[in-house]
Formats: C-alpha cells, sequence, structure tokens
C-alpha cells in the first residue's frame, strides 16, 4: 500500500474540522426544528462557547425550558456573562426568561434590571434588547430600557414610535397617541403617524381619545397645521365629513387654498354617499369664492348633490324632481351653453328622462349637449350612453344596443368602452339571452375598473348560480324581465311580478334574490311596512348567506328613518357590527348608532 503524502492527511483533518465547524450550527438547529432538544442543547452550548448568536441563545434557552435542566443552564449563564462581557445583556435577559419559566418572578425581574444595566450607554443595543422584551410579552422591561435610553441620552424624542408600540401593547392609549403626535409634530411626517393611529384606534374609547386630544392640541396651538391636518383625515375614516368640513373650512380661510380642498372634501363626500354634508360643502364654495374658478362646477355639485338626495328619498317627487331641473336651467340661464354647462344639459337630460318620463325632451337636451361639447369625446360617449338608456326606458332594445355598440367601438380599450360592454351585457340579460350576457360578463370580470369588474362579477354568478336548473331557465327569464320592468320604472307591475315569482319559485336558488329585490322594490314605492316584512323573512331564511348585513342594515335604517323606533334601529345597527364585522355597512351603522344613542356629534 503506497504511503499518503503528509500534507494530504493535514489537509483531510483541517478541511475535516471545518466542516464540523460549519455543520455545528446547522446541525443545532435540525435538532431544534425536530424538536430534539437534548441533543440541540449539546451543539448550542458548544456553539455559544465560541461565537454569540441572539436566535442560537435563543432556541438554547427554549430547549432549557422544555427539558427544565435549570441547574446546567444557570451554570452555563454565569460563565458566558464572565467570558463574554459584550452581550451579557442578553445572556441576563434569557436568564430571566428561565426564571420566569420556574416561577421565580422576583428574580427574573433581577436579571431583567441586570440586563438593562449592562446595555450601558450603547442606545442600539437598547432598542434591539426592548424590541426582545416585546416580544416575549415584557411589554413593561421594554417601556423600561427605552425610557432609560432617553434619560441616559438626555433626548425627550428618542424612541417615540417605538414607546407608541409599546404604550398600545400595555393598554395606555393617551400615552400612546402622546408619543405618536409628539413624533408627528416633530418631523411632520403625517403619513407614518396615520397609518400607526389606523392600526392602533381599533376600539371606540381610543377613537374618542385621539379625538378629544387633537381637539385640544388645536385650541393650544391655534396656529399649528399638523393636528388640523390629522383630524381631518381620522373624520374622513369615520365618514365624519361635517366635522372634516369644519376643520377643512378652517384651513381655507388660514392658509388660502382657495377653496381647492375643500371642494376635493365634497367630492369624497359624494363618493361615500354623503349628500346632505357634500351640498353643504359644495354651498360653502359658491359663496365663498363666486368669482373663482371652481364656481361653475361647484356650483353644478351643489345641484348634484340635492338631485343624488331626491333620487334617493323615496318616493322620489316629481315636485322635487322639477325644482333640479329649473336649478340646473338657472345655471345654464346664468353661464351659457358651453363646456362650463354640458354636464348640467346631461343631468337635465337624466332627469326629464328617468323622473318625468319626458323622452323626447330629454333627446332634445342630449342633443344640445352633444353639440356643445363635441369637441370632448369622451362627453359625446356618456352622452351616447345615455341615449341608449332612453331608447330602452322607450322599450326600444335595437336601437339602444345599436348606440352602446358605438361607444363600444369608440371606446375600445378605455372605461367608458367597457361600460358600453356592461351595458349591453345587461341588455341581453334582460332580453333572457344568458350565454351571450355571460360571455361579455366574464370578460368584463377583468376590467380595469372595480366597479364594472365587480358589476359584472355579481351578475355573472347571478347567471351561473341560477341556469342550467331547468331544462328552459323560465324562472331566470321571468326574473330579468322584472329586472327590466324596474329599470323601466314600471314598479307597481315589477312588484306583482315579483309576488307571483316568489309563490312560484319558493324552492329555487333565486328565492333570496326575489324577496331582496321586493323589499328594494316596496321601499322605492315608500311602502315600509310591506318592506319591513320581506326584510324579516329574507333575514330569517339567509341571514346566514350573502344578504344577511344588507337585509339587517336596511331594517334598521327603515325603523331609523321611516317607522321611528329608535330602540329597535339601534339593536339592529348594533348586531351588525357583532355579527358582520367585516361588512361595508359597518361604519354607517357604528356612525348612526352614536348619533341615536345621543352622542355628541359636533
Amino acid at each position: 500500500m503506497k504511503k499518503v503524502s503528509s500534507w494530504v492527511i493535514i489537509w483531510f483533518i483541517l478541511s475535516g474540522a471545518a466542516a464540523a465547524g460549519q455543520s455545528e450550527k446547522e446541525m443545532a438547529e435540525e435538532y431544534f426544528k425536530n424538536g430534539d432538544c437534548p441533543k440541540a442543547l449539546t451543539y448550542y452550548n458548544a456553539l455559544l462557547k465560541s461565537s454569540f448568536e441572539k436566535i442560537a441563545l435563543k432556541n438554547y434557552t427554549s430547549c432549557i425550558v422544555k427539558t427544565k435542566a435549570w441547574g446546567d443552564a444557570e451554570q452555563f449563564y454565569k460563565k458566558q456573562i464572565k467570558n463574554d462581557a459584550a452581550n451579557a445583556s442578553w445572556y441576563f435577559l434569557y436568564w430571566g426568561v428561565l426564571l420566569e419559566a420556574q416561577g421565580k418572578t422576583q428574580e427574573a425581574s433581577k436579571k431583567n434590571e441586570q440586563a438593562v444595566a449592562a446595555s450601558g450607554a450603547r442606545i442600539e443595543l437598547k432598542r434591539d434588547l426592548a424590541d426582545e422584551f416585546r416580544s416575549i410579552n415584557q411589554s413593561e422591561w421594554a417601556k423600561n430600557i427605552l425610557l432609560e435610553a432617553r434619560a441616559s441620552s438626555k433626548r425627550s424624542d428618542l424612541f417615540q414610535l417605538e414607546l407608541a408600540s409599546v404604550y398600545r401593547d400595555l393598554n395606555d392609549p393617551e400615552k400612546m397617541i402622546d408619543e405618536l403626535l409628539s413624533y408627528g409634530m416633530r418631523y411632520q411626517n403625517t403619513e407614518v403617524v396615520q397609518n400607526m393611529l389606523q392600526d392602533f384606534t381599533k376600539d371606540e374609547k381610543e377613537q374618542t381619545l385621539l379625538e378629544k386630544v387633537l381637539y385640544d392640541k388645536i385650541q393650544k396651538f391655534p396656529n399649528e397645521g399638523f393636528y388640523n391636518e390629522l383630524l381631518i383625515w381620522y373624520q374622513i375614516q369615520r365618514k365624519d365629513f361635517y366635522k372634516a368640513f369644519i376643520q377643512e373650512r378652517s384651513l381655507d380661510k388660514r392658509f388660502k387654498h382657495n377653496g381647492s380642498r375643500l371642494y376635493n372634501l365634497g367630492m369624497l363626500a359624494l363618493q361615500n354617499l354623503d349628500y346632505n354634508n357634500a351640498g353643504t360643502i359644495f354651498d360653502h364654495l359658491v359663496k365663498e369664492y363666486p368669482k373663482g374658478q371652481l364656481y361653475p362646477v361647484a356650483r353644478r355639485m351643489a345641484i348634484f348633490a340635492r338631485e343624488e338626495q331626491v333620487k334617493n328619498t323615496y318616493p322620489v317627487k316629481r315636485s322635487e324632481v322639477q325644482k333640479l331641473l329649473g336649478q340646473y336651467q338657472q345655471l345654464v340661464d346664468e353661464l351659457g351653453i358651453n363646456v362650463r354647462t354640458i354636464e348640467a344639459l346631461r343631468n337635465m337630460a337624466i332627469l326629464n328622462a328617468f323622473y318625468i318620463d319626458d323622452f323626447k325632451k330629454a333627446i332634445e337636451i342630449l342633443q344640445t349637449a352633444i353639440e356643445a361639447g363635441k369637441q370632448e369625446k369622451n362627453f359625446v360617449d356618456k352622452c351616447k350612453l345615455d341615449l341608449g338608456d332612453i331608447y330602452l326606458l322607450q322599450g326600444e332594445p335595437w336601437e339602444a344596443t345599436l348606440v352602446y355598440s358605438q361607444v363600444e367601438k369608440s371606446q375600445k380599450d378605455d372605461l367608458l368602452g367597457y361600460e358600453a360592454k356592461l351595458r349591453n351585457a345587461k341588455l341581453h340579460y334582460f332580453k333572457g339571452e344568458f350565454v351571450l350576457a355571460k360571455a361579455v360578463l366574464d370578460i368584463l370580470k377583468k376590467a380595469t375598473s372595480r366597479e364594472i369588474a365587480n358589476d359584472a362579477n355579481e351578475l355573472s354568478l347571478l347567471i351561473m348560480d341560477n341556469t342550467g336548473l331547468d331544462s328552459n331557465e323560465s324562472a331566470m327569464k321571468e326574473y330579468s324581465a322584472v329586472e327590466l320592468l324596474l329599470f323601466q320604472n314600471k314598479k307597481f307591475e315589477a312588484i306583482d311580478s315579483l309576488k307571483h315569482l316568489y309563490q312560484k319559485y319558493q324552492n329555487h336558488s333565486l328565492s333570496d334574490e326575489i324577496i331582496w329585490l321586493t323589499a328594494k322594490t316596496y321601499i322605492k314605492l315608500d311602502s315600509n311596512q310591506q318592506a319591513m316584512e320581506d326584510l324579516k323573512l329574507l333575514y330569517s331564511k339567509y341571514g346566514h348567506d350573502i344578504y344577511g348585513d344588507d337585509a339587517l342594515y336596511a331594517m334598521a335604517k327603515l325603523y331609523q328613518e321611516k317607522l321611528n323606533d329608535k330602540d329597535q334601529a339601534m339593536k339592529l345597527y348594533q348586531e351588525l357590527m357583532e355579527k358582520y364585522p367585516g361588512s361595508i355597512f359597518v361604519a354607517e351603522s357604528r356612525k348612526r348608532f352614536r348619533i341615536l344613542r345621543g352622542d355628541v356629534i359636533n
């Protein structure tokens, strides 16, 4: 046998030692993951004696707790603190964890004190220790070490965000809010503060406290815009648009925004269906800036906000619609027929068509608007969509689909093109052409507009869930025919058909849709007792399904607004908040509940 070179032997020895050293950590982690603590401890012991690793120490401590090898660990910590003074804080901290696990709370507290003391003047180490204290549910000690860092460095602004989080852990919202506001004020960083407040102020008491603190700050520092900005943001989150308006109005005067931010707030209120406060905001703009650039649009939006109120107050009163038409006409007379008033003309056409049934006049006004806005391609195509709707109202579906298709072609890959596709899909649906409707809807489910995609998905699911159950799809065809009647404002005919449908298809998958549509139609007819009966039926039979929160919210609103039963309304709003915490109606239910309870809503 040939002799092996001494250099080769040395190389094998060295490389073997290196491999062993390299795998020591890996072996420890592998045994730890597999729950084999006795073997893991052997490797962690050796590893920590040669180099410090926080994760290794944490896992070592965890294994000691599991195996209850208390004596070995105590000797280990003593030696490591003596031999590795730079990392003594960590050994004291985990020694405290060990003592806590044995029920030795006072001794554990002593080790925590030593951990804090051993950190000396190392500010970043104190931050890391605080994070670790929080991770092991020792937030009181996290607070102590962060405050000690402030004291030793003589910097009261140190670790404000970290302390805010700690005070959140300790259920001390007053100090939490104080730290966040102090940080935001110092660095004028509203975004970070807003994000943390959104995460931290989930509870009603915390939200009330935040509002009170912000009002106090504004009174104490009236020239500091930061607190106003934060209060406005908070009130918008709560959908308290009137409160936001009061604050925004103050900022508008002080910083001379010329109404621009107020206009944005008004539009936000409109998007959130708060038509009353939207109207108040736009009326203020009209009054304050009669010669400003925003005047024409603010004047129109003030009328439009009232229009939305009228259209959503049942039954819709013809006399109120006539008033709106008069206000729009005054606007057009004042500013003339031009690009500044074409949207007002379009609104007039829609009101004439859908609420006065004067289709001829509606078409004439649309044609005037199209001529005045012919340079605005999008506006012209919007008017064409309206024209298609009017044809459908008149019972001329072929004319309607022709106009819709023109807009599809004109706006092929744009939002209006998708809207035209959706209307064509609905037209197929109304006519009982479900295969054609679903083919278009499946394309629209991928539309860039979330609203269109959601509408398409909703109608597609309705068709999919309720067709193919019988050979001729008669139930779905009868139901879609009723929806066409409702589109054409033939509510009484629709009610008769819906009653007949429910009797005929009580055991069909469409039954919940039929009840819900009947209830909504009764509400629009101001037949509130009949609506309530159907809502109760829907909630009792299908409360576990998708219409549970819809039915509950609709009942609560009826009790509040129409039936004057405050207690029952409060009970149902409370039930909705508790039973459906993820519902889109929770924010509005909370607001209405507070008003009914008598809370002060400024």
